[in-house]
């Protein structure tokens, strides 16, 4: 299941550059809860302890519990996005999407395969996986970081579909149960250069003109060499 991890945030009032110039120069990264029943509320939290939870993170889905200027009741809540600068990579803003442990959540979750499939170990086939995350419905308390899937007894055209997904309770899926996840194709054949080399070997000569001309078969061109003896009688005359 994925980790509850707690996480301290402060309120901001000010906006605009100078504002997040101003958070920045204090360690801190600007970000913003939205969502349940309470209006959107901006906040800023330490740079360094979202990067430590950030890679702490064995799932996309890190589930929040927020302390507020330091409130006992936290506000729980999902990592909905995290904005990256593009050059450095350093945490620009978070959106945290607040969520209730009563209340059904609809989120994608990483499918991981595991173990190597018959038909890749034995016949050197190739494990296709179709779908990278699975759209699925649960309780905050039930929320998986990774559906893991065994992928082990594939042969060589076999595959695994959602209906054959082990997922785990309390979660439901809400895509269509017959599309295809995992599949193990048959390896690619090259041609063989031995077949390549016969297929030369019995093609048709190509006679070209330049030939025909050096076994004699061009008939314009001894009357040309005959006619030059002819020109030098002319001249002794």
């Amino acid at each position: 299941m994925a980790k509850q991890v707690k996480l301290s945030a402060t309120r901001r009032t000010g906006t605009g550059r100078a504002a997040v110039r101003k958070i920045k120069a204090q360690g801190a990264v600007p970000a913003i809860i939205y969502g349940g029943k309470t209006k959107a509320e901006p906040l800023q939290v330490s740079k360094r302890d979202i990067s430590v939870m950030l890679s702490r993170a064995s799932g996309e889905n890190i589930l929040v519990e927020l302390e507020i200027d330091g409130e006992k009741t936290g506000r729980l809540a999902l990592v909905q996005e995290v904005q990256h600068a593009p050059i450095g990579g350093d945490i620009l803003h978070v959106d945290f999407h607040a969520v209730s442990m009563a209340e059904m959540l609809e989120v994608d979750v990483l499918l991981g395969p595991t173990g190597i499939a018959e038909g890749v170990k034995t016949f050197g086939g190739l494990l296709e996986q179709n779908l990278r995350s699975l759209e699925i419905e649960c309780l905050p308390r039930d929320l998986p970081d990774v559906i893991a899937v065994d992928v082990s007894r594939l042969n060589i055209g076999d595959s695994i579909h959602v209906r054959e997904l082990p997922l785990p309770q309390g979660v439901t899926t809400r895509v269509p149960a017959d599309l295809t996840v995992f599949s193990v194709l048959a390896p690619t054949v090259e041609e063989e250069p031995v077949a390549a080399a016969a297929e030369a070997l019995t093609a048709p000569e190509v006679i070209t003109a330049k030939k025909e001309t050096s076994e004699g078969g061009a008939a314009g061109a001894a009357p040309a060499k005959a006619a030059a003896p002819a020109k030098e009688k002319e001249a002794k005359k």
